[in-house]
């Protein structure tokens, strides 16, 4: 069992019961799932390219990505339907927490001038996004082999039924949020 999921069966259900004021411990926000995308713009057409952005995000993610591809046909932005637009993986259970691990000790401090997340990345449906400058930030991905740096986004799906909620829980698990940006 991840480090990160026994302390949150252990310690974070329980403060978040008596932050958010919830009788029932199965109320108490959890985080389902984790969606990494990285879009490829122009180098989605290339082979090469596209062959070295799954194997990174395969040692990001710790499984093999999908390839996705446009609904539409965009001229203006010169895309053609079904053509390969970038890549994704979506991480639950074990490997999502071991992510979370990841991402919060290792690779969000590794950014150069990180001043914390923005508070104001959670939705509508309480889930939180955010988006990465440079993909090295992972100790994975060895820096001599990246052809080129490369963003990447992360949405954490939440079962929070407020933004309170989502607020606490990524709190509990040591997300370096910046309330000043609110």
């Amino acid at each position: 069992m991840p480090r990160l999921k026994s302390t949150y069966e252990k310690e974070i259900v329980t403060k978040l019961m008596s932050k958010l004021s919830l009788k029932n411990k199965h109320d108490v926000p959890k985080i389902e799932k984790i969606i990494l995308n990285m879009g490829l713009g122009e180098d989605a057409s290339d082979g090469k390219k596209l062959k070295a952005c799954i194997d990174d995000m395969a040692l990001i993610a710790g499984q093999k990505p999908i390839i996705t591809k446009f609904k539409k046909s965009i001229s203006n932005f010169k895309t053609r339907k079904g053509s390969n637009a970038g890549v994704k993986v979506t991480l639950r259970a074990q490997k999502m927490y071991e992510f979370v691990d990841r991402l919060v000790n290792i690779a969000l401090p590794r950014i150069k001038d990180f001043r914390g997340l923005s508070s104001k990345g959670i939705d509508n449906s309480y889930n939180y996004s955010f988006g990465i400058k440079e993909h090295i930030v992972f100790p994975e991905v060895n820096f001599d082999k990246v052809d080129k740096i490369r963003g990447l986004d992360v949405t954490i799906v939440t079962s929070s039924k407020s933004k309170i909620g989502t607020l606490e829980l990524l709190k509990e698990f040591n997300f370096p949020l910046n309330e000043k940006k609110n």
